[in-house]
């Protein structure tokens, strides 16, 4: 077999951060003045987002995850930088700890008010932060087949990201209640199999011509060939508390869909599962983090969750050399053994009974390793 390129898939990726007032730990609205003040420093890498406690920042499209975890280093400073200058704090986490949804004002916004309008008390709670990885493809054909495929892997990598425990001041019982907060929206989840590229086109211009949405950007599922550009994009993490986290969660990411096209250059192809059984393994990836067990449905049993993490990392690992991100992947260990950032944010509340505590966690967290 010729040998293959990878450079095809490039990283973008996004995350979402949440503003925090020092003195209360509440979030805080910025009045977009952190967006409007990065916006002189790293020009459109930064935006508002729906919320006004809400900063979205996104990289350049990277060659690699080398470039990527510079770039999202950088981000991460100049950000962090700009709020101590403000008199504010910033942090990474799935769900703020305590802070009540109602109180956070929305961002002045045509895009934001039509959500609001439309989508009424499910957009004004959904006070939650993410992590979106744009993987690259060589075309659109190429990126619904990965697509397809790569659904099986995404509660084992939801599992891992899981950073939001914590509800409104509520222990939820829950690794990641960001997605229980997410699920209240249309179209999100874990998508269907499409047959092909002119399916999933057809099904998105069915919906903007019966005015169910008026563009792609609507559908918010957890995984979805990108409506412009020529990506799979990844949607189903939390925001993660470090920089490290997030760049080990994107080098896997890309790991899988550089491993599904090998295969496919093959001729072999991933087995598919229906979006049905998919959903036990999310639900059970947001309940229990990396504690829990998922199912295999090869051996149409449970598995240990850590023991399936570890079999995904044998199945990537022949693609690692050419994508340069052994280093990236390896830290999966060490996420492993330290817990995830729900676990980390739940032993300072057992050990303190704190969620101030917890805040300051994921403040302190937030340059952690740069």
């Amino acid at each position: 077999m010729a040998n293959l390129s990878y450079k095809q898939f490039t990283l973008g990726i996004e995350e979402e951060y949440m503003v925090i007032d020092p003195e209360t730990r509440e979030l805080k609205s910025h009045d977009q003045k952190i967006v409007h003040e990065g916006q002189k420093v790293i020009k459109d890498k930064v935006k508002a987002e729906m919320h006004q406690a809400v900063v979205e920042v996104g990289t350049d499209i990277c060659r690699d995850i080398d470039e990527a975890f510079v770039d999202v280093g950088t981000l991460r400073k100049t950000i962090s930088g700009i709020a101590d200058e403000l008199g504010l704090w910033v942090g990474a986490s799935g769900t703020h700890p305590f802070s009540h949804w109602e109180s956070q004002l929305i961002t002045e916004h045509v895009r934001y008010n039509e959500i609001v309008n439309e989508l009424q008390e499910a957009a004004r709670s959904n006070l939650i932060f993410g992590l979106h990885v744009h993987v690259g493809m060589e075309n659109r054909e190429m990126a619904i087949h990965i697509a397809n495929s790569a659904r099986y892997f995404l509660p084992h990598i939801f599992a891992l990201s899981t950073n939001s425990p914590f509800w409104e001041g509520r222990t939820t019982g829950y690794k990641s209640f960001r997605t229980k907060v997410f699920d209240k929206f249309p179209r999100t989840g874990i998508p269907d199999y499409f047959d092909s590229i002119e399916a999933y086109d057809n099904y998105i211009k069915l919906l903007v011509k019966t005015n169910c949405i008026d563009n792609a950007k609507k559908i918010w599922w957890d995984l979805r060939v990108h409506p412009f550009f020529n990506t799979v994009e990844f949607r189903i993490c939390d925001v993660p508390m470090t920089v490290q986290e997030t760049i080990t969660i994107a080098a896997l990411f890309q790991a899988i869909c550089a491993k599904l096209y090998k295969l496919r250059s093959q001729n072999l192809n991933f087995m598919m599962y229906s979006r049905a059984l998919l959903n036990e393994n999310k639900w059970r990836a947001g309940r229990y983090g990396i504690d829990g067990s998922m199912i295999d449905f090869g051996k149409e049993m449970e598995v240990n969750t850590r023991v399936l993490i570890y079999e995904l990392l044998d199945f990537v690992d022949d693609v690692l050399p050419e994508l340069g991100s052994r280093h990236a992947i390896n830290n999966v260990h060490k996420m492993l053994e330290q817990g995830t950032g729900a676990d980390r944010q739940l032993k300072v509340f057992e050990e303190s009974k704190s969620l101030l505590n917890v805040v300051d966690l994921i403040h302190n967290q937030f340059l952690s390793g740069l």
